[in-house]
């Protein structure tokens, strides 16, 4: 047996029983989240709760004074993002900037794959923000939120860390590209819909992590996973021309994009670099 399949069979074994270990929510994230269902939660509480990480807090200002917010006026302090960006986003927002914080690793080849993993995933969902950003203004009854769909966007690839995981425990056998890159294509999203019921995440979340690449899931409405499926067009992870065409043409008929060249304007360029710079 390969090590490309021994990898491949051990996952799927501990996924059959259920032995697979999944990551835990970062317990900032945690704190959050459960602060944030608290209807007796004030806006200074949050903000003391979240002054506690510093790499939350960071991100909670960059998110604050970013274009999806639209103000002119820089907020400077973490009591200031939480008012701006309000109690209700707060719990998606935060628990998607935490989650930054489980790509790391010792050994340098998982290291490197969970850097490459993360920084796909903020590719992606930086043009998913972008453009829903765009969309929100023309369709402004439209049932969709923007921390929702940051969210969404953030954790879509999140069944990449326990194969990377799994691979770390064994690095002379499976940290290796080729090995990694067909476990990941092969078992990312459904390890990854397991991780979204562990967290309590929603069920449409769960559905959009096992089916955000399953091309033969057109949806006629609207959805969430129109925007982050642009932002894997604009991205080149969809790796077929066909492909792309058929994405791009639902995505101007669905008014998300004006054109199909849009994503290539500078307009859109320079809205991306702004929305980007969130997770910088």
């Amino acid at each position: 047996m390969g090590a490309e399949s021994a990898l491949y069979t051990i996952l799927v074994e501990k996924i059959k029983q259920d032995a697979l270990v999944l990551p835990l929510l970062p317990k900032i994230a945690l704190n959050v989240r459960q602060a944030a269902d608290d209807a007796d939660i004030s806006l200074g509480k949050m903000s003391d709760i979240i002054s506690h990480d510093a790499a939350l807090s960071l991100g909670m200002l960059k998110v604050a004074n970013s274009v999806v917010f639209g103000r002119e006026i820089k907020v400077e302090s973490v009591a200031q993002a939480v008012t701006r960006i309000g109690l209700r986003k707060i719990k998606s927002i935060a628990t998607g900037i935490a989650i930054e914080q489980m790509f790391v690793s010792n050994n340098p080849v998982i290291s490197k794959y969970m850097q490459k993993s993360w920084g796909e995933t903020v590719d992606v969902a930086s043009v998913a923000i972008a453009l829903m950003t765009l969309y929100l203004t023309k369709h402004k009854r439209a049932p969709f939120t923007l921390d929702t769909l940051t969210l969404a966007a953030l954790i879509h690839n999140i069944g990449t860390l326990p194969i990377l995981t799994e691979a770390e425990n064994h690095p002379e056998v499976f940290a290796k590209p080729v090995f990694l890159q067909q476990a990941i294509a092969r078992l990312s999203n459904e390890i990854g819909a397991e991780i979204t019921k562990a967290w309590g995440f929603s069920e449409e979340l769960t559905e959009l992590v096992m089916s955000w690449n399953d091309l033969s899931i057109l949806l006629k409405e609207v959805h969430y996973l129109d925007f982050i499926r642009a932002g894997a067009v604009y991205h080149e992870i969809f790796t077929s021309e066909s492909t792309r065409d058929i994405l791009l043409e639902s995505l101007v008929t669905k008014d998300i994009l004006p054109e199909a060249k849009f994503m290539d304007s500078e307009a859109f360029s320079e809205l991306l670099t702004q929305v980007r710079a969130m997770f910088n």
